[in-house]
């Protein structure tokens, strides 16, 4: 019981530990809820039934699992078989062969004979000399205590050296339990309480050992013999949900599966070839052991054994006895159990358990290993548990364990999909694959009541407008002006999206992408990667301007130019708007000088795709790209001047494509395609 206690306040500063360890807020609140909930269901469950059969098969294998004791030197079994009945060629045994082998075994001096055989009515010859045999103080004889079928006792015998031999079997017709006391009835002319049969026969035994029965002196109403007390089994005792437990009932702790004792046949007494020493102060049983007559019950051994699967009746006598005297001499305990509360704490105690591994495992591997290994945890400390003659629910918290795992592995799985929807319904299709793994990765830190909490970094943004959009779309319907802007704007998307940016805003005619974000971004080395990145892609959007124009222009549709602003510097990014309406969001100053910057001296238009740059990216991509540097710009609505760089083209060092021409002007290897000036 201590070593159970202790595991269970074990399991309590592990619950505690990995609350304030491995949960936050929200985990301990789910796992609670959960808690509650798998406990009030598989409690429910329990108390209707439904688990006991489970129960009762563990049970019965964790008996067959324990050591098996040797056989029990003080009971010596005399079987009737079915030699002994062809030997005699009749049944019953006369009353004459019936007194001759109890009178051989009395001259052997045993110390208790139990007679497990029902000798209500004569069998001539020799009724005399059986009924001389019946009345020596060391027989206990039988009786059936069934209303309607009951065996009365002998007539001979009186009360005191009288016990029944009934025996209660489980629902499934395995015997697991022994009944020590039942009410006697009127009508067979038994009354008051009566004793079992196995019960007379110990206390005949133990007597001479100066142990005798007497009221507990913790509850007089439990009896105790010898160091052990007898508690009453109760209907929810142990795996027990649905047991009538009437009179006063203990769990029968099997000595061994087989040979409980030594074993001689009647015709053994008979003919004189049996050791004194088996007898001379010992117990003796006798009964019937042939198939024929039927007298075999069910045990826990019986699923696994092929023949002789059922025990004989005097042989589970033996069993009762062997406990009752093993338990008063304190080498064998009776079988305890929890009260209600402790049993409730222990399967509480595994769904919390079950709740914590469901939320800390992530890996289905890792989540495999760590439920089998619980479950084998939680059997061992059964199996534990019934070595030390200890019943506690297995079965029960076994199905709260595997429900509470469950339970929380289908809601974080249930969040993260709604995460992910947060996610995606915030950044659209507009991020590429990485930043979208990205983010995911780090969900938990970054979601925060349905959004993404405001982040601190330093993110490259680029804005990018059509020249003259207003003008164009005069001149072309909606429908046409939509399809032919699409195919712009698809093409700008993809370059964004390959080089890790995302797309943050369409704005009419015009883009918003952004280089560093939604993860943080503070290192220089990742500021550098950004801001090339964003540089690199508004080149490839010049590319790209330059392809659709030609294309464009074959096609009779208008070809147009681009202004492209880019600035590198401090901003914060996160969820914009209510529950209703959610967007993903970059503001700061930052981001309305990179704006500034595409829609500044718009009369300055070089070429069909226009690059202009503040100097804080300017600093990262200058030794990549030729510049043309316009100087300190005012921009509208800032104060201060800002420094302003035209990007031209790659520098030849770092891009071989680019070659110097005699005149000293760069070109690249592969002519592009001829610039044409629609400016004005």
């Amino acid at each position: 019981m201590k070593f159970i206690k202790s595991k269970v306040a074990a399991l309590a500063k592990l619950t505690n530990w990995a609350s304030s360890s491995w949960l936050d807020s929200s985990g301990v609140r789910v796992v609670a809820i959960a808690t509650v909930a798998i406990t009030g269901l598989v409690l429910g469950i329990r108390q209707v039934g439904w688990l006991q059969p489970l129960e009762l098969v563990a049970f019965d294998q964790m008996v067959r699992w324990r050591p098996q004791a040797p056989a029990d030197p003080r009971i010596l079994i005399v079987a009737v078989t079915e030699a002994d009945i062809r030997d005699q060629q009749k049944w019953p045994l006369s009353d004459q062969v019936l007194a001759q082998v109890l009178s051989k075994i009395q001259s052997l001096n045993p110390r208790v004979i139990g007679l497990d055989l029902y000798r209500d009515i004569p069998v001539p010859p020799g009724h005399e000399q059986l009924i001389t045999q019946l009345q020596q103080p060391n027989l206990i004889a039988i009786q059936n205590l069934d209303t309607l079928a009951g065996t009365p006792p002998p007539p001979s015998v009186p009360p005191e050296r009288l016990g029944f031999n009934n025996i209660p079997a489980d629902p499934d017709n395995i015997i697991r339990r022994n009944l020590l006391f039942a009410e006697g009835n009127s009508s067979q002319g038994s009354t008051g309480t009566l004793f079992s049969f196995g019960l007379q026969v110990a206390i005949a035994y133990l007597e001479k050992q100066g142990i005798t029965p007497q009221a507990s002196a913790e509850n007089p109403d439990d009896l105790q013999l010898g160091q052990a007390v007898y508690k009453p089994l109760q209907p929810n005792s142990g795996g027990y949900r649905s047991i009538e437990a009437d009179g006063i009932q203990i769990l029968l702790n099997y000595r061994t599966g087989s040979n409980v004792a030594p074993q001689v046949s009647v015709s053994d007494v008979l003919n004189g070839n049996i050791d004194p020493d088996w007898v001379t102060d010992k117990i003796v049983l006798i009964g019937s052991t042939a198939p024929s007559l039927k007298d075999t019950l069910y045990t826990p051994y019986s699923a696994t054994l092929k023949e002789n699967y059922r025990m004989t009746g005097v042989v589970v006598h033996a069993q009762m006895v062997s406990q009752f005297l093993d338990a008063a001499t304190g080498d064998r305990p009776l079988f305890w159990f929890w009260s209600e509360s402790q049993e409730i704490v222990w399967i509480a105690g595994w769904v919390i358990l079950g709740g914590i591994l469901g939320w800390v495992s992530h890996h289905p591997i890792s989540l495999s290993f760590w439920v089998t290994s619980g479950l084998v945890a939680l059997f061992a400390c059964n199996f534990l548990i019934v070595l030390g003659s200890g019943w506690v629910p297995l079965s029960a918290p076994a199905m709260g364990f595997i429900l509470s795992v469950g339970t929380i592995v289908t809601y974080r799985a249930h969040q993260a999909r709604q995460q992910q929807q947060i996610v995606m319904k915030l950044l659209g299709q507009n991020t590429s694959p990485e930043i979208a793994k990205a983010l995911w990765r780090g969900r938990d830190r970054l979601l925060k009541s349905g959004k993404l909490p405001g982040i601190r970094l330093t993110a490259t943004m680029l804005f990018a407008d059509v020249k003259d959009f207003s003008t164009i779309s005069e001149q072309m319907t909606p429908e046409a002006l939509l399809e032919w802007l699409n195919e712009l704007l698809d093409a700008i998307t993809h370059a964004i999206l390959n080089r890790e940016g995302i797309v943050n805003k369409f704005t009419g005619d015009g883009i918003m992408a952004v280089f560093g974000v939604p993860m943080s971004r503070l290192h220089k080395m990742e500021v550098s990667q950004d801001a090339q990145a964003a540089v690199a892609c508004a080149m490839e959007m010049s590319r790209i301007l330059d392809q659709k124009n030609k294309g464009w222009q074959q096609r009779g549709l208008p070809v147009i130019q681009m202004r492209i602003g880019i600035f590198t510097g401090s901003v914060v990014a996160g969820s914009l708007g209510g529950k209703d309406r959610l967007e993903y969001g970059v503001i700061g100053d930052s981001v309305n000088i990179a704006a500034r910057l595409e829609s500044c001296e718009k009369h300055r238009q070089e070429s069909d795709c226009r690059i202009l740059i503040g100097h804080e990216t300017f600093v990262h991509v200058k030794d990549q790209y030729e510049f043309e540097s316009w100087g300190a710009l005012a921009l509208k609505g800032k104060q201060q001047m800002v420094d302003v760089y035209r990007v031209i083209q790659p520098h030849p060092i770092n891009n071989p494509e680019v070659v110097a021409a005699p005149d000293g002007t760069l070109h690249k290897a592969i002519s592009p395609h001829p610039r044409q000036d629609h400016s004005g």
